[in-house]
């Protein structure tokens, strides 16, 4: 039972991430390499705070958000104006710049070797909450003002821009609540794991939120949150075939960006609506 509620509460961390990745990427269109980089800038403010001087764990939480804000307005601001492909490759560069940065920053965060240490004050119960909390607030702004926006750029940024929208403005908007909500993402990791090292932050994992938002279906947030549950505990189901178990994964990644491009759920959404009228069906047809 300690086994299931450990990786529902890694599962709910990495949800808490691939929302974040799926501002960036499902409303707006970008891809952010760079996800992972405030996931570790999260984690790091927030330990060294509470580890190092005493900080109380909440202002240690604000901390870290605003330190993922200041870095996504830094990485941000001047790469929303260039084209996709650019902002890939910056976001890219950030993020190797920041793990060689804790990498060589010994005496703060305990370079390579890691900072170990952490109280546990992240438990199962305070990951869902988080969740239930990040979810509403994503589903929120894709139906706001913004969301709409955000949608519109994505499918044509020049019709956007013909029609008013500051698509700068709405873009860093996004950029900078997709950061924060990430190194939240990055205290609850390492409140939980209590301890955290470099390597654990590679663009890698930002390469994977991307690839749960796209199974899922970029149009979804129904199917990034299905995708994660999928994609993060379908590894460890797989653990008695220690040796397959990574080429079954990504043969499953291939098959269902082959044959189902706009991913599992397209861009079904599970709403109120959707359980009203099946419950009507039910009715009907009982």
């Amino acid at each position: 039972m300690e086994y299931i509620i450990t990786i529902l509460t890694f599962t709910g961390i990495t949800l808490i991430g691939v929302l974040g990745s799926y501002m960036v990427t499902g409303l707006t269109g970008l891809f952010s390499f760079g996800q992972a980089a405030f996931f570790s800038v999260g984690a790091y403010t927030a330990a060294v705070l509470v580890k190092d001087f005493a900080t109380p764990f909440p202002l240690a939480v604000v901390a870290a958000m605003s330190a993922g804000l200041v870095a996504g307005m830094i990485v941000g601001y001047p790469t929303v104006r260039l084209r996709r492909d650019y902002i890939s490759l910056v976001t890219f560069g950030f993020g190797e710049a920041i793990i060689a940065l804790l990498n060589n920053s010994t005496n703060l965060t305990g370079g390579a070797m890691g900072l170990s240490g952490i109280p546990r004050y992240t438990s199962f119960w305070v990951v869902w909450l988080s969740v239930a909390v990040c979810l509403t607030i994503v589903a929120g702004y894709k139906y706001s003002k913004y969301g709409r926006q955000c949608l519109a750029l994505r499918s044509d940024e020049l019709a956007a821009k013909a029609m008013g929208i500051n698509v700068n403005r709405v873009k860093l908007v996004t950029f900078l609540f997709a950061a924060a909500m990430t190194s939240y993402a990055g205290v609850l990791y390492a409140f939980y794991t209590t301890y955290v090292e470099p390597g654990s932050f590679g663009w890698i994992v930002s390469a994977e939120w991307i690839i749960i938002v796209f199974v899922g279906g970029i149009n979804s947030l129904t199917g990034s949150v299905f995708a994660t549950f999928l994609l993060t505990g379908l590894p460890e189901m797989l653990r008695f075939a220690s040796e397959w178990r990574i080429a079954i994964y990504c043969v499953i990644v291939l098959l269902i960006i082959n044959f189902r491009p706009v991913g599992i759920f397209g861009e079904f959404e599970l709403s109120y609506k959707w359980l009203r009228q099946l419950g009507k069906k039910g009715a009907k047809a009982a």
